[in-house]
Formats: structure tokens, C-alpha cells, sequence
């Protein structure tokens, strides 16, 4: 395998193919995890319009969890989850 010149690489955030994301584990990035809190939610699916990742698992109109492989931890389900709900929390991923 041969490295690319610099003038060979495509612009940096420059996403090649729409619908990749699939592609790229970007789980181990994480400092922080959503955590979700089932019995506390509404089902409105914020989290899941919002998530930049895809890492929002829906089935049947149903919030049903995280797909952790994909999710980077950047928080956005949690900010986007109603007030009264909050039935998602972010928690440290790994203590030392």
C-alpha cells in the first residue's frame, strides 16, 4: 500500500458518498455514553432526529437504545431530550 500525496486527499470533513456513516466505528472516540432510561421516555424520537450518527436504535416508533459502536458521545440526544423527560443521561465512559 502507498501512501497518497498531500494534493491527492480529498478536503478534511469532505464526506465522499452520502449514507457511510455505517461504515466508521467512531464509538471508541468516547469520553462520555448516553445512557437511557426506558421507562422515563415519551417516545418523541428527538434523540433519534438529531443523533448525527445514526447510533439511535428505533424500532416500531419506539426509542429502543444505543448502537455504542457508533456513537461518538457527543451529547446531542441528551440536550435534544425534552425537560420533563430526561430519560437520557450521559455518564462517564471508562473511570480510572
Amino acid at each position: 500500500m502507498s501512501l497518497k500525496k498531500w494534493q491527492d486527499l480529498l478536503p478534511g470533513g469532505y464526506i465522499a458518498e452520502k449514507g457511510n456513516s455505517k461504515n466508521y466505528e467512531t464509538g471508541s472516540w468516547r469520553t462520555f455514553k448516553p445512557v437511557f432510561e426506558g421507562a422515563k421516555c415519551t417516545h418523541c424520537l428527538f434523540c433519534w432526529v438529531y443523533c448525527p450518527d445514526d447510533a439511535v436504535i428505533v424500532k416500531e416508533g419506539k426509542m429502543l437504545g444505543f448502537d455504542y459502536e457508533h456513537c461518538k458521545g457527543c451529547g446531542i440526544c441528551a440536550a435534544e431530550c425534552p425537560d420533563k423527560q430526561k430519560c437520557i443521561t450521559m455518564v462517564l465512559e471508562h473511570q480510572n
